[in-house]
């Protein structure tokens, strides 16, 4: 496994703790919410305390199972962004090398 920076470790817990506020919010429970996103109640949990070796797909369910969805992909968006939309005249490389 890859060693995880603080600020990932703490990414993960606020992004776990918000999914599990929205599913509170939205009075589901957990078992719900889990057969929504196809996991298990305890993939879920894992998910809601932070762990942030669940897989990228059970984060996108779970985020569609409480109608985040479109949220989480509108907030990774460049051009949602005032230095996105400033760029957005520039042409973007097909690949960017080092």
């Amino acid at each position: 496994m890859r060693p995880m920076s603080a600020s990932t470790q703490r990414a993960a817990v606020e992004l776990g703790q918000h999914l599990c506020t929205w599913r509170k919010l939205l009075g589901l429970t957990a078992q719900q919410v889990a057969e929504r996103a196809g996991i298990t109640r305890q993939t879920l949990a894992r998910l809601e305390h932070g762990h942030a070796t669940v897989g990228l797909d059970v984060f996108l369910n779970v985020a569609r199972a409480v109608g985040q969805l479109d949220a989480v992909v509108k907030a990774a968006d460049p051009y949602e962004t005032d230095f996105g939309r400033a760029r957005s005249e520039a042409t973007l490389p097909q690949r960017v090398r080092h």
